[in-house]
């Protein structure tokens, strides 16, 4: 249901009717309730346009405006507003459609688009860590929404898994004799003790680089030792996205290498496009208003991050004919995601019809302010983080005695990593945020626990009345028709939400939807003796309507919910 879109067609009519010719604007969400459900405030703009008073304008758009469906009542507020009121019988059937329907009414898009949506990245060879949290959870939820809005998603996992690091593992791996089977946490201590080397002797530092060379060249017993590195890694994070509930596997991997045989044309491409310019023996590319230049290829003959970009801008465009390539990488990168659009629009690598985003997003802080990191100074590994969210969640859990072993840790885990999740969703995307598991980890505020209690509380209703819900949803009273309302924004919601890559957005209309519930839910009782039975089907209807709509919207964010808690 796009419920703005309903209420603008019956604005348009009446423009029609009243011989306005004009596009009216979208009317927008009431500031307070005893201004209506909605408001429109386009006559003060058409103004100037008719040489009228707002007023004037306003009362002809009311005079011909369809108070029959849609809407039940209009009226003219200040200089030329028009609160507007929704016809709670209309309310009323809408929902009724929306909790009959698996969707609940929302129809996947017309007019879908193919969309790459790159996040996670991890390095291969290393543990992930807490710096791959958010683009891992604010990208697969943007993916998520937008397959449930009907685009045809592309999930891809840029994977560095090239570069002079590799050389490094691989010649101290010689070096020490060990080739045997290395295991993950081995790996981390062994790539901390080759860096050591690396840093340390200069002639160990070339031999590196060499190395880098042979397993560019096709060299095999190189190429297969980098196997065994990228093997072991990628396993890793197959753990840690399982544990996490993010939809990314291996064939949703596209790493620095699969660009490796396009890297020499991407540079003589945009060598015959005059965009190349030899800069102490580098190719640059000189953008206009740009202090800086862009290095595709070194004087050494090597390739930049900048080339393979490019090169996988090219591919998602064109091979796989993306309207829209989305990149969830942190902030820090915005000059570089920058350059790298303009070249690749420049190059005519990507069409100028292909929206191309960086879906920026800010650091992860402890609660002294600073980058989050272990007590001792280090880097936080992304697994054991999600291990600590589960063990904190176990011990939020109240009655103990009535799980089972085996449900109390599937519990807990439900708990701990969508409250880890939602916390990171919760918050503008742009924004640094504080670690805090106490909060995090609370059923009070805008939660992830919150919003599983108010589940859970609608599913123990249920359980208690045990039955059918027979007959329809009426709308009694001005918080029923308040409830009502907010389901029927959902759709609206999701959409914008997807438009600007904010899942903030999803995130506050749960919350307030499951305020919003939780105020009906004290107020008007629902299985209290003495409710007459038309009374309590359609509040069982619109607790019902509710609950769907948080699941659905906390299965977009990754989120699950428990019948009991």
């Amino acid at each position: 249901m796009k419920l703005k879109l309903q209420i603008n067609n019956v604005i348009k009519e009446a423009f029609s009717k009243a011989g306005i010719a004009h596009e009216p604007m979208s009317v927008t969400d009431a500031t307070k309730a005893e201004f209506g459900d909605f408001q429109f405030n386009g006559a003060m703009a058409l103004s100037k346009e008719l040489g009228k008073n707002p007023r004037e304008i306003a009362a002809l758009i009311l005079e011909n405006l369809d108070l029959t469906g849609v809407l039940a009542k209009a009226e003219i507020a200040g200089p030329g507003f028009i609160n507007l009121w929704l016809n709670p019988f209309w309310l009323a059937a809408q929902c009724e459609t929306a909790r009959q329907d698996a969707r609940l009414g929302i129809e996947k898009r017309e007019d879908p688009v193919k969309v790459v949506v790159d996040y996670s990245g991890p390095n291969m060879a290393k543990q992930m860590h807490v710096g791959h949290l958010r683009s891992s959870i604010i990208g697969d939820t943007l993916a998520n929404l937008l397959l449930f809005l009907g685009d045809e998603v592309i999930r891809q996992n840029h994977i560095g898994d090239w570069g002079t690091q590799f050389g490094m593992l691989i010649a101290y791996l010689e070096e020490i004799h060990e080739e045997g089977t290395v295991s993950l946490k081995d790996l981390e201590q062994f790539y901390k003790d080759a860096k050591g080397r690396f840093d340390a002797d200069e002639a160990f530092a070339d031999k590196a680089r060499e190395y880098v060379v042979k397993i560019q060249s096709g060299d095999s017993h190189c190429l297969a030792l980098w196997q065994k590195f990228i093997d072991i890694s990628l396993g890793h994070c197959e753990e840690v996205y399982e544990k996490l509930g993010v939809s990314l596997t291996r064939e949703d991997v596209r790493a620095e290498s699969f660009y490796n045989d396009d890297l020499s044309r991407v540079v003589s491409d945009l060598d015959a496009k005059g965009l190349l310019t030899q800069s102490d023996g580098a190719q640059c590319v000189f953008l206009e208003g740009e202090e800086v230049p862009v290095i595709v290829q070194k004087g050494d003959g090597g390739y930049l991050y900048a080339t393979t970009d490019l090169a996988a801008l090219r591919y998602r465009a064109q091979t796989l004919g993306a309207q829209r390539i989305a990149y969830v990488v942190d902030a820090r990168q915005a000059e570089h995601f920058r350059h790298v659009f303009r070249i690749a629009k420049e190059a005519g690598f990507v069409g100028e019809e292909v929206k191309l985003e960086h879906i920026a997003f800010g650091t992860m802080m402890g609660k002294d302010g600073k980058p989050f990191k272990t007590r001792e100074g280090g880097t936080v590994k992304l697994i054991d983080l999600l291990d600590e969210a589960v063990v904190k969640a176990k011990e939020t859990i109240n009655d103990k005695e009535t799980y089972t072993p085996e449900q109390l840790d599937a519990l807990a885990k439900i708990i701990g990593i969508g409250a880890v999740k939602y916390a990171d969703l919760s918050i503008n995307r742009e924004s640094n945020y504080i670690f805090n598991w106490d909060k995090m980890l609370s059923f009070e505020g805008n939660t992830s626990l919150y919003m599983q209690y108010a589940y859970a509380r609608i599913q123990s209703i249920f359980r208690k009345y045990d039955g059918k819900i027979e007959g329809n949803i009426v709308i009694g009273d001005a918080l029923e028709h308040r409830l009502s309302t907010m389901l029927l924004r959902f759709e609206d919601v999701l959409n914008r939400a997807a438009v600007e890559a904010a899942p903030n957005q999803i995130t506050t209309y749960l919350y307030e939807l499951a305020t919003l519930f939780m105020r009906f839910y004290e107020q008007n009782p629902i299985l209290k003796e003495g409710v007459e039975e038309k009374t309590k089907m359609s509040r069982l209807a619109l607790a019902d309507l509710t609950a769907k709509t948080i699941m659905q919207g906390l299965d977009i964010l990754g989120i699950e919910v428990v019948d009991k808690l």
